[in-house]
């Protein structure tokens, strides 16, 4: 396990304050949510990796061989050297509670992260997720989640967030789905449902 594992963004905290990793969306980088992380939790420290692979110069967490086609090696590879990197700054930071928060590919591997370790977060928020795949998760979920989708997004169908949705009440975790009307843009919708979900988590924790 290592802190230097990824290229990122760091804020530290107080030991015992929230730790709030951001997982960029395709193209994005390590500063893409950092702004919006430090609006919806100010008290944070926040981790935010940049994507160790290039897709034509785009930075992405994994290699797909296709749009919603993934090259599945590539993902438990990412996936296991994620959950290092995750794992040690979680012990160098001692934080009160580890929150998540994804966009697109970043959500994919955060939502794979949780699936291989699902006690290390405790909230995660998924936006525009596309798990094309049957989730094994790897024992009971600690996570509360909060997914969030546009009805006309042409990247992830909105049945296949159903699915996913649907997978994670079946193992018992706390999932709420949030949807807008759009495509798969970020919409404001989706900041103030995640304002409020990370707000009430902090009043009602996990």
């Amino acid at each position: 396990m290592s802190t230097d594992s990824y290229d990122h963004f760091q804020k530290a905290a107080s030991e015992g304050a929230p730790l709030l990793f951001l997982f960029h969306g395709t193209g994005g980088d390590e500063t893409q949510f950092v702004t919006l992380g430090a609006r919806l939790v100010p008290e944070a420290a926040i981790v935010s990796p940049r994507g160790d692979v290039s897709e034509f110069g785009a930075n992405r967490f994994f290699r797909r061989t296709a749009e919603g086609v993934y090259d599945m090696a590539d993902l438990a590879r990412a996936t296991e050297k994620m959950a290092g990197f995750v794992k040690a700054h979680v012990e160098a930071a001692k934080p009160g509670a580890v929150l998540g928060l994804g966009y697109s590919n970043g959500a994919n591997i955060l939502a794979s992260l949780i699936f291989a370790e699902p006690q290390l977060f405790d909230q995660a928020i998924l936006m525009h997720p596309l798990i094309p795949f049957e989730p094994r998760i790897e024992g009971p979920i600690k996570t509360r989640f909060l997914l969030t989708a546009g009805r006309n997004d042409p990247i992830c169908p909105p049945h296949m967030t159903e699915q996913l949705a649907a997978s994670l009440a079946g193992s018992d975790a706390d999932a709420e789905l949030v949807w807008h009307d759009g495509g798969h843009e970020l919409r404001q919708e989706e900041v103030l449902a995640a304002s409020r979900f990370f707000k009430q988590d902090k009043a009602n924790p996990a």
